[in-house]
């Protein structure tokens, strides 16, 4: 999961990650200096967004 550092609406994914259980296969990742809305739109933050996606999709897939 990944979140805005600074984000309002950050509780919510701190408490839905804990909730996750099942599996110890989780990361939460926070986005540093990003409030929710521009996790969506600003390049810097989509680019460490997809960084952070692709190495961990990558680490499954053992490549």
């Amino acid at each position: 999961m990944m979140t805005g550092d600074i984000s309002d609406t950050r509780y919510m994914t701190d408490d839905f990650f804990k909730k996750a259980t099942g599996t110890d296969d989780k990361q939460l990742i926070y986005i540093k200096g990003a409030n929710h809305i521009e996790t969506y739109w600003k390049p810097e933050f989509v680019k460490e967004e997809a960084k952070n996606m692709l190495e961990f999709f990558n680490k499954k897939l053992g490549a």
